[in-house]
């Protein structure tokens, strides 16, 4: 015999509950796709912009930057082949004011040397061009890019593009009057971009590691201050490394080896001996330093100021984001100490400008912990 049931008996099936039942993760998947194979790629991208920086700085240190005269984005990929070749090339090089005032004593042998690091160089630029077009076109074609997500990774191609026009706008300024190397503001601008590009992969691959629903609620908990203060702190940063690359355009960095004093006086001798005056904040190499270390003592102030804020944040991984970049940065202020009273060797100044890749990063990434903070629970997870 059946069993009775009670008139206030929710009678609704199994089936029914479960489709009543509200479904999670909706915002995710609207917004999802493949967003771990996009940061994969843009992981991949980013490595190998950090090593085109390193690269270009041993291309700079090596004195290699002019030996390649043509700008040929498709037929240089190929380097030349047979002696014929190599001697047309060097023929080309002795055309320039860098062969004729400095470097007249090469042979077809010293050649070669500079020249494979320039090749090196601008050969790394064509692959970072063909795995961002790989990616971004398969990507595109299969559908897979999350939602507002196409304009970002598209950027960072015309971005990469522009790079490598203003790579040979540097090169073309050592080519022809007294110059014997790339004017300096034209390396920091080609420098400068390299950080910018760096830095908008850096902030996406932060972006992506992160579901949407999690970055929607971790807006609501930004710490708006402390991101406005990070957000200074990086564009300070990005100053320094501008005057970095004005130091290392003119070899400034060898020009006083003393400390803290500039030719035993605070400020260097002979400052404003070049005229017009304000050719001085380009070319002087005294002046030139000079700025580079004043501004660092005053990046280095500002950051003891951001560290304390960022110390007291409600959020022990944001706390902890500051205080990497801060050590990150305390190292690269005696690091750069030690490249000028070292005169400046290739091996320290190739240290001192991977270094500022890294402090770039870890700056970026403690913004970005301010501005998506990620909460801890008694447990710590």
């Amino acid at each position: 015999m059946s069993q009775k049931r009670s008139i206030f008996e929710e009678v609704t099936d199994a089936a029914q509950q479960q489709a009543a039942a509200p479904a999670s993760g909706i915002i995710d998947r609207g917004h999802r796709g493949a967003r771990g194979a996009i940061r994969a790629w843009l992981l991949v991208l980013f490595a190998l912009v950090g090593l085109m920086i390193a690269v270009g700085g041993l291309t700079r240190l090596t004195d290699s930057g002019l030996s390649i005269t043509e700008w040929r984005p498709l037929t240089g990929a190929l380097p030349p082949m047979t002696a014929t070749d190599w001697q047309s090339e060097f023929d080309k090089y002795k055309q320039i004011p860098e062969f004729q005032m400095q470097n007249s004593w090469m042979k077809l042998s010293d050649f070669k040397q500079i020249y494979w690091w320039e090749w090196g160089h601008r050969q790394l630029g064509r692959v970072i061009g063909l795995v961002w077009a790989l990616g971004f076109v398969g990507f595109l074609a299969a559908r897979k890019i999350p939602t507002g997500w196409t304009g970002r990774l598209f950027g960072i191609g015309v971005l990469g593009g522009l790079q490598g026009a203003v790579g040979w706008w540097m090169v073309h300024s050592g080519l022809s009057g007294s110059m014997t190397d790339v004017a300096s503001y034209r390396l920091a601008t080609h420098l400068g971009l390299a950080f910018i590009i760096l830095g908008f992969i850096a902030w996406y691959v932060f972006l992506l590691g992160r579901e949407e629903r999690d970055l929607m609620q971790a807006r609501r908990a930004k710490e708006a201050k402390l991101f406005g203060m990070a957000t200074g702190w990086m564009h300070f940063a990005f100053l320094q490394i501008l005057l970095g690359a004005l130091v290392a355009g003119i070899d400034a960095g060898r020009s006083y080896t003393d400390w803290p004093l500039m030719g035993g006086q605070v400020f260097p001798p002979d400052a404003m001996m070049i005229e017009p005056w304000w050719r001085n904040f380009f070319e002087n190499p005294g002046l030139v330093q000079f700025i580079h270390r004043v501004s660092g003592y005053l990046l280095l102030i500002y950051s003891v100021i951001v560290l304390r804020r960022g110390l007291r944040s409600a959020h022990p991984r944001t706390s902890a984001a500051f205080k990497a970049a801060f050590i990150a940065l305390l190292a690269q202020v005696v690091l750069g100490i030690y490249t000028v009273m070292t005169g400046a060797p290739w091996q320290v100044a190739i240290v001192h400008q991977v270094l500022a890749v890294a402090v770039w990063v870890l700056i970026i990434r403690a913004r970005f912990a301010a501005h998506y903070p990620k909460t801890t629970s008694i447990r710590g997870t």
